[in-house]
């Protein structure tokens, strides 16, 4: 559909784009359309590896006395504590867990109470060895006691994050690598990976919880026309035809001699000419009980308007029942697999996808939808050279298929754009012009080259491209979201791109992808609590279980920031 959001193959190097860098405030690349790109020049590779070792030097350092020396009437409750430290030290570094803790404990009991910095090292290296010991419950309240007393303390935070993971306590782990993540400007690879595992883990959750529970909701017109238009050998998507108009308007119409009684799935079909498309389930059903003539036809309606409404549970019954029904049109069948195999793909079920996409190729191989979606299948999976196959083969069966053409330049753009390679990269630059020469009027022509033509800093002609697909399709809420992040990036002008965005909002309030790039620029200008809110729309409106878990990772992050600058005063950069 045009002005889609940005293809993001599954493979592919670093973190997913809810990295916590983005989701904490840190600016970064959003998507295609980039946001602003938040450069790292303190890089820091030393500290990538494993915190294990306690802190302090396990010999006497200068100006202090080794625990292993006579002790002295003249030696401070710190000097003795030290020692002790220094102790526990050969012994953390020898392997002697047990007695490392007896020497940090008495490091701890000797250590005068205003010495904070001091006694806070020794509950962290204690906690350190209780950690080898798998002892999570005694690591986080020592690291808790150290954080009391140094809260910017990012070992001690660090580690209780990770002994809060073993223990299952996710948010107050999230809250506390999120705290390391700001101090460490972002820098530490392990603190950032843990962060991401947690947030997973946290969307996917209450995702799964959330989606079982969740108000089936109609997306907007928009939205319906343009999945209906990427289907071309969808015989439930045409218009009626002379023969099919309900009886009552036959009979009108003088096409009919007699009124028979009415056929739901035409009442159905007549609905969706009428844009009403609250009522086609319903309809369908009635065929469906009737056991009448469009009982196929019906089973794949509905199904595909339980899946529109994020009710995969209750489509895929009826997509089995239309795929093993021998005699029912082909076609029928074809169009059944390819919106269950796309079922999976939103399942991560990439395998059952596969199958249920060449099952289509082999029952109807000259079904030019079965080798347009199977491309963009392909995208998702990062394999571009099968994807560009599939492209040309939709195209070798539906020479006008502009859809097809615009999505195999840019899989061929993707390809030269991320394998380096400039004049491939010129080659796809030229597929587009070519592709909108010759289909003046596809929207997605338009927008997939915006996308390629910002990914080259080419930001003037992108914004052109945005305007004609907003001539061409003023009611797609997608294209204003992108023609805003674009402005961000082009002329870092804030005030323009949530203008764009508010608009996008205006003319579809169900646009989720509107509500979340709202909430992440928020983020982005430390505005946590109007973020959250937009989030939280956003996941009211996802169509499935892994959007809404991808949603509610930002969302879980947005909190979690907000809890560390209420305990910590810390706060990420921001806009």
């Amino acid at each position: 559909m045009a002005a889609s959001k940005p293809v993001e193959p599954q493979s592919g190097g670093g973190l997913p784009r809810w990295q916590l860098a983005l989701l904490l405030g840190a600016p970064v690349a959003l998507g295609l359309g980039a946001v602003y790109l938040w450069q790292r020049s303190r890089a820091k590779e030393k500290r990538a590896g494993e915190r294990k070792t306690p802190e302090g030097s396990a010999s006497p350092v200068q100006g202090q006395r080794a625990a292993t020396q006579p002790e002295h009437e003249d030696m401070s409750p710190l000097d003795r504590a030290q020692g002790a430290k220094n102790k526990g030290n050969k012994y953390f570094k020898a392997g002697k867990y047990e007695q490392a803790i007896q020497c940090y404990t008495e490091a701890i009991s000797l250590c005068p109470k205003e010495q904070k910095s001091d006694l806070s090292t020794f509950y962290q290296n204690r906690a350190a060895a209780y950690e080898q010991q798998a002892k999570w419950t005694e690591v986080v309240q020592d690291c808790s006691q150290a954080v009391e007393m140094n809260p910017r303390y990012v070992k001690a935070l660090f580690r209780r994050a990770k002994a809060l993971e073993k223990l299952d306590n996710k948010k107050e782990c999230l809250e506390d690598v999120t705290a390391v993540c700001i101090l460490e400007a972002f820098q530490n690879q392990q603190s950032m990976l843990l962060a991401d595992k947690v947030l997973k883990q946290l969307g996917k959750e209450k995702a799964k919880e959330k989606y079982k529970n969740r108000e089936p909701l109609m997306p907007s017109p928009q939205f319906i026309k343009s999945y209906f238009s990427s289907f071309t050998d969808d015989i439930i998507s045409q218009p009626l035809q002379k023969g099919e108009k309900k009886d009552e308007d036959k009979d009108k119409e003088g096409e009919a001699a007699e009124v028979t009684e009415s056929s739901g799935y035409l009442k159905a079909k007549q609905y969706m000419e009428e844009e009403n498309y609250d009522k086609i389930i319903s309809e369908c059903t009635k065929e469906i009980e009737s056991k009448g003539r469009h009982t196929a036809e019906a089973l794949l309606l509905r199904a595909t308007f339980y899946l529109l409404i994020g009710n995969a549970t209750a489509a895929q019954p009826d997509l089995d029942k239309v795929i093993n029904m021998q005699d029912a049109n082909v076609k029928l069948r074809a169009n059944a697999l390819i919106k269950r195999g796309s079922m999976y793909m939103q399942q991560q079920q990439p395998q059952l996808s596969t199958q249920d996409f060449n099952m289509a190729a082999e029952i109807d191989p000259r079904n030019a939808d079965v080798y347009h979606h199977r491309g963009q299948l392909k995208i998702l999976l990062d394999q571009v050279e099968e994807a560009v196959a599939d492209f040309d083969e939709c195209i070798l069966l539906r020479p006008d298929s502009a859809l097809a053409q615009a999505q195999k330049c840019f899989a061929l753009y993707r390809q030269a754009y991320t394998g380096n390679n400039p004049s491939q990269v010129q080659t796809a630059m030229d597929g587009f012009e070519d592709v909108i020469r010759r289909f003046p009027k596809c929207a997605e022509g338009y927008a997939l080259y915006a996308q390629a033509l910002t990914d080259q800093q080419q930001f003037g002609k992108a914004d052109e491209m945005y305007d004609k697909c907003i001539e061409l399709e003023p009611d797609n809420a997608t294209t204003y979201v992108h023609k805003g992040l674009l402005q961000l990036q082009w002329k870092q002008d804030l005030d323009m791109g949530l203008d764009l965005i508010s608009k996008a909002i205006e003319i579809d309030n169900k646009c989720d992808f509107a509500y979340e790039t709202m909430g992440t620029i928020e983020v982005q200008r430390g505005n946590l609590d109007k973020a959250i809110d937009m989030f939280n729309k956003a996941i009211n409106l996802a169509k499935s279980e892994m959007e809404m878990a991808h949603l509610y990772s930002l969302c879980d992050a947005a909190y979690a920031q907000t809890e560390v600058a209420r305990k910590y005063g810390l706060k990420p950069p921001t806009l």
